[in-house]
């Protein structure tokens, strides 16, 4: 009765369009009153518990912030440059090398629509120059940008690993070699794609220009170093990390790049000017504009937008933390546990329920809800099968991804529409060709599971864990 009550309230709530942070919070304290010996005051401490006890949600804001600042200045622009220089030059050269450039942003954003939008408001404009469809344009742009929540460091792991309790250490690393391989596989089919359609390819750069690019690149390179070489090589946990990563992205958007900001497009160099007297002016000036950093209008409205985003995103989590400890208190995972281990489904048997619920679920919510409702349900039974719950999060993070580009609520779908103009039925027809290549990688991580657990294992036996 209980377990019937607290999905028809959640889905009711969800069908008369009430946000999914309050359709779970309401759902749950309805049950807890109706059914439960709990008072309010225990509701309200459970709220508190639920990001207070999970130190790893302090990464969160930070990453929020980080990205914020890295898509406001000019990093996906100086990416753009670095990974065309790498690759234009081959057939479909443009559309790979704006893959490479949303793999690359995703390892600075680890959000998926925050990569969307940096490229795509840049690449697909080019692409259509170069002679690209617009639509092909767009498909390959919606597709590759899914890499921001499986690339590390990623938002989504992060909710996982909080409803789960496993590391977010091992989650990032995990997603590393998934992320490499899709990225590739998006590649080989864009290079197929442009042979048929006889896309030009651009002239090779030149070496000059590929050593130039990358040098002026480098500032949003070094975050990638920072941050997973010191998560890697076991120097920081993923939330001092996401730390380090808000204060560096701060840095290199005022100071490095200059694209914000009191500094803003005040060259670090004049001509004729030594050395000597161009490090004294620059730190000169650093100094001077400390102060005005804090009324700066476009820093604060960084900052501002960065705290609605994760505002926003810990209220949905506290609410389903609070969802989560109603099921475990009903102990509703275990008695699904127990009735789908009843019927004899064999592991793969499951992980093909476990794709098939998600993709649904994946059309009608967003993928930290989905996490933090489905994670406590499917996560024992995973258990049980002795599926690895390292695996497990990195199939429900690839599903996420589809999620991104399945309507109504896709929404790498609604940003394409705004970064093309186009209506969200021409999104949908762009993207979604694109969602075979996703699928067939579906299928690959959910039945090969060292493709997610070989660098994990790997990294802990070097640890002599």
């Amino acid at each position: 009765m209980t377990t019937v009550f607290l999905f028809v309230l959640l889905f009711g709530c969800m069908l008369i369009g009430m946000p999914i942070a309050l359709a779970l919070g309401l759902s749950s304290i309805g049950t807890i009153l109706l059914f439960s010996s709990d008072s309010l005051a225990s509701i309200a401490l459970k709220l508190f518990e639920a990001l207070s006890e999970h130190y790893t949600l302090l990464a969160i804001p930070f990453f929020i912030l980080s990205s914020a600042f890295l898509s406001t200045g000019g990093v996906a622009k100086r990416i753009i440059r670095f990974a065309i220089s790498l690759v234009g030059h081959i057939r479909g050269g443009i559309a790979m090398a704006s893959v490479i450039a949303c793999m690359i942003f995703a390892a600075v954003s680890g959000s998926s629509p925050a990569t969307v939008a940096a490229i795509g408001s840049i690449v697909i404009v080019g692409m259509v120059k170069a002679g690209y469809p617009e639509r092909f344009a767009a498909g390959v742009i919606g597709n590759a940008g899914t890499l921001g929540i499986l690339i590390p460091p990623s938002i989504v792991m992060l909710v996982y690993s909080a409803a789960t309790e496993v590391s977010a250490a091992r989650m990032f690393m995990a997603g590393f070699l998934p992320g490499l391989l899709m990225g590739g596989m998006l590649m080989v089919v864009i290079y197929f794609v442009a042979r048929i359609k006889k896309i030009p390819c651009q002239p090779f750069s030149g070496l000059k220009e590929l050593i130039s690019s990358g040098i002026s690149a480098s500032g949003g390179l070094m975050l990638i170093v920072i941050v997973l070489g010191s998560i890697y090589g076991g120097i920081a946990s993923p939330t001092e990390a996401a730390a380090v990563s808000a204060i560096y992205a701060f840095w290199v958007a005022i100071y490095g790049y200059r694209d914000m900001g009191p500094l803003k497009n005040v060259p670090w160099h004049r001509d004729g000017e030594s050395v000597p007297a161009m490090v004294g002016r620059n730190c000169r000036q650093m100094v001077v504009t400390l102060p005005k950093l804090i009324t700066d209008r476009e820093i604060n409205k960084v900052f501002l937008d960065a705290s609605k985003v994760s505002i926003m995103l810990l209220f949905i989590i506290a609410n389903a933390m609070l969802f989560a400890h109603v099921l475990t208190t009903e102990r509703i995972p275990h008695s699904i546990a127990e009735l789908i281990v009843g019927w004899g489904l064999s592991a793969w048997m499951f992980l093909i329920v476990v794709n098939i619920l998600l993709l649904l679920a994946g059309n009608f919510m967003e993928p930290s809800a989905i996490l933090l409702i489905m994670a406590p349900i499917l996560f024992p039974i995973a258990l049980q099968l002795g599926i690895d719950p390292i695996h497990l999060g990195i199939i429900m993070v690839v599903n996420m991804e589809i999620g991104m580009l399945t309507p109504p609520v896709g929404l790498n779908l609604f940003v394409i529409s705004g970064v093309t103009g186009n209506s969200m039925g021409w999104a949908i027809k762009a993207c979604f060709p694109w969602l075979t290549v996703l699928l067939v990688f579906l299928v690959l991580i959910t039945y090969i599971p060292q493709i997610s657990l070989f660098l994990p294992e790997f990294i802990d036996s070097i640890h002599g864990y």
